[in-house]
């Protein structure tokens, strides 16, 4: 059933009052709410669309059995990520390794992409990887790029350059200081430019 016009803008937190009183027409509208973006962070971290639906369906249920302990102390928005960003964690540790795919595939004939890329490396006014992304030819740079990194610094970098969340917010989804957060999500930029810049050589 698809939720009325007039429901959309009802807060998440009184959906999750309702879900907890057993209206499950509640839990639908919140899974219609947030079934795309938890797919899509999913789909970032893992790179493969078929584990990605499997851990999006894993993270629904998950918030299905335990929404009866969710008290508000947080927001839904952050305790429903935290569920499908701890799922996917421990999934990619779990993932047997495969070949990584080499930087020097079809884009590394793109010359203008790479010059586009070295620009962006040399460049001060570089803020993040997020720039980068919005150049078309890059993508695919970055989304090799970012299955090198490590799963904390991987998932750090999607919550704040990809979802947008504040530092408050991923240290509540990743359940880890503020601090750590931020020298994090500096490591994991670092990191990605590093392994970017080395398709360059």
């Amino acid at each position: 059933m698809q939720p009325r016009p007039a429901d959309i803008s009802i807060d998440d937190s009184v959906l999750a009052d309702r879900c907890r009183r057993g209206d499950s027409s509640a839990m639908e509208r919140l899974v219609l709410r947030y079934q795309n973006r938890i797919y899509n962070i999913i789909f970032r971290m893992c790179a493969n669309p078929d584990d990605a639906a499997e851990l999006t369906q894993d993270t629904f249920v998950k918030v299905i059995e335990n929404i009866g302990q969710f008290q508000g102390r947080s927001s839904f928005y952050t305790w429903i990520f935290r569920i499908a960003v701890n799922l996917t964690v421990n999934y990619c540790k779990r993932r047997t390794k495969t070949r990584a795919v080499p930087l020097d595939s079809a884009e590394d004939e793109n010359g203008e992409a790479r010059g586009y890329l070295k620009h962006f490396l040399k460049s001060d006014a570089a803020a993040d990887p997020a720039v980068v992304a919005q150049n078309k030819e890059l993508c695919g740079i970055v989304a090799r790029s970012l299955k090198k990194l490590d799963e904390s610094q991987r998932a750090v970098l999607i919550l704040r350059d990809i979802e947008g969340m504040d530092y408050a917010q991923i240290a509540e989804v990743l359940g880890t200081e503020l601090g750590t957060v931020k020298s994090r999500l500096s490591r994991a930029r670092n990191s990605l430019l590093g392994i970017m810049e080395s398709f360059l050589r």
